[in-house]
């Protein structure tokens, strides 16, 4: 079974990605902020990591660029999903290391493809 570790601090997003997530079969794993998602990726080692970008303390950029650097972690496909919808953005996330960039509200189907190109 794919484990997806979810990095989001808003609990209304969280539950819809957990909903989302858990019908497709997908392991779900969450973290409420960057620090958290960073210690859980490496603790837990996912098979891909949604990550938001807005997020207090560690943004969605500072904790892609961790994970997809990080020694032990490199190998996990980041994924940003975020309500930040610009060129310069989607430029941004893909040079920190993300192998995906989604706007929010995301797709279901869209959201599910995605996971399983990366995770192949």
């Amino acid at each position: 079974m794919t484990t997806v570790l979810v990095i989001d601090d808003s609990p209304s997003e969280m539950a819809k990605f957990r909903d989302m997530l858990a019908k497709n079969n997908f392991r779900v794993l969450e973290a409420a902020n960057g620090e958290e998602g960073c210690a859980m990726a490496i603790e837990h080692l996912p098979d891909v990591v949604l990550m938001d970008v807005v997020m207090p303390e560690m943004n969605g950029f500072q904790a892609t660029r961790k994970i997809t650097r990080g020694k032990t972690t490199s190998h996990i496909p980041v994924v940003i999903i975020s309500t930040k919808n610009q060129e310069t953005d989607r430029v941004w996330g893909k040079r920190q290391g993300a192998k995906e960039y989604l706007t929010k509200p995301v797709d279901e189907a869209e959201l599910i493809r995605i996971i399983r190109n990366v995770t192949e």
